[in-house]
């Protein structure tokens, strides 16, 4: 069965940092595409970055520059640092397996 679980969300100052964490089990995330999406209250889950296959990262434009996805294939785990926080980061944020599974979510909330 696979599993993405989520973690290291919190609140943080606007201009702080967080390292958000997705870990993966019944499945090796060497294999697979990892990507980070979020959502804000009352708005659509947006994609945030991915982690290729091929060790490609992309990133959507609001995050670039401040955002690094990477990935440590030894412990199935895929990171998201993010720096220079702003309160428009406030969302939960899921990983995903290329849209196979998803994990539950990790709040973060950047007061201004």
């Amino acid at each position: 069965q696979v599993q993405l679980v989520e973690s290291g969300g919190g609140l943080v100052q606007a201009g702080g940092s967080l390292r958000l964490s997705c870990v993966a089990s019944g499945t090796i995330v060497s294999f697979s595409a990892i990507l980070w999406y979020r959502q804000a209250p009352g708005k659509q889950r947006e994609w945030v970055a991915t982690s290729g296959r091929s060790k490609f990262t992309y990133y959507a434009d609001s995050v670039k520059g401040r955002f690094t996805i990477s990935r440590d294939n030894a412990k199935n785990t895929v990171y998201l640092q993010m720096n220079s926080l702003r309160p428009e980061d406030t969302a939960v944020y899921y990983c995903t397996d290329n849209y196979d599974h998803w994990g539950q979510g990790t709040q973060v909330t950047v007061s201004s």
